[in-house]
């Protein structure tokens, strides 16, 4: 079945964070699965995106950690995917969650990272980059080694993750401070995210939609880019998202 032939998911909740453009189409889990998969060759092994959505939810299963609320985007064409996957175990105001893409056409590698979504206006953030899992997609990948490799990982840094956004929390900034990181960012270029967000992003922190995020504070200031990014497609808002972390944790050291 072409990607063509499915119907976009319909978009019930107004926060919803993965946004399709035209190269791009949002879907579910159920409509996932009706992807086919390309054929694979001696050295490259194709891997079906549901078969690494349901193998990673099992991985996570065997850990005693639910997907409460998963989403997904492809490629018109349906060889690279992008996904959120938000888990049972969360903190204060947050829900942890992992983020996953996947390629079969050897653009993309098999790759997660960790994140959480923040429950007031359901932005998305990453800890850090996507991690390539182990092997690329050839013929003697083990998809559930790898999981469960990646898996570990992640796990080990659900606490870390909560101490950064709580130190986030208490760490207030100037105006100068903020709108010296917003031009570091994008007129300096150190973040790789489109320059045109600038007025959005200067907007967001020091006029913010959520009373929650009315605190001068980094936590505030990160929430800001993340809303801004949801006017992204899902490949640059997820390769944004992935790339904040980083670019943020060189200013609250």
């Amino acid at each position: 079945m072409s990607i063509l032939s499915i119907e976009p998911m319909e978009t019930i909740e107004p926060t919803s964070i993965l946004i399709a453009d035209k190269g791009t189409i949002k879907i579910n889990r159920e409509q996932l699965s009706l992807i086919q998969t390309p054929l694979g060759t001696r050295t490259h092994k194709p891997i079906a995106h549901i078969q690494v959505v349901k193998a990673l939810i099992e991985t996570l299963g065997f850990r005693n950690i639910a997907v409460v609320n998963d989403e997904y985007a492809v490629s018109y064409n349906g060889m690279r995917m992008f996904g959120l996957l938000d888990l049972s175990l969360g903190f204060d105001g947050c829900r942890f969650s992992i983020g996953i893409r996947n390629g079969n056409d050897k653009s993309l590698r098999l790759a997660l990272t960790i994140g959480y979504k923040v429950f007031v206006c359901s932005n998305m953030a990453f800890a850090g980059d996507f991690t390539p899992l182990l092997a690329k997609h050839t013929s003697n990948f083990s998809l559930e080694e790898a999981l469960a490799i990646g898996v570990d990982k992640i796990q080990r840094n659900f606490e870390p993750l909560q101490r950064q956004i709580e130190s986030w929390r208490n760490l207030q900034l100037s105006d100068i401070e903020a709108k010296s990181i917003i031009y570091a960012a994008f007129i300096e270029g150190e973040l790789e995210a489109p320059k045109s967000l600038i007025n959005m992003v200067h907007s967001l922190y020091f006029d913010p939609i959520y009373p929650e995020f009315l605190p001068r504070s980094f936590w505030s200031l990160s929430n800001a880019f993340t809303s801004a990014f949801k006017d992204l497609n899902p490949n640059s808002q997820f390769e944004a998202t992935a790339k904040l972390g980083d670019f943020l944790s060189k200013y609250c050291k």
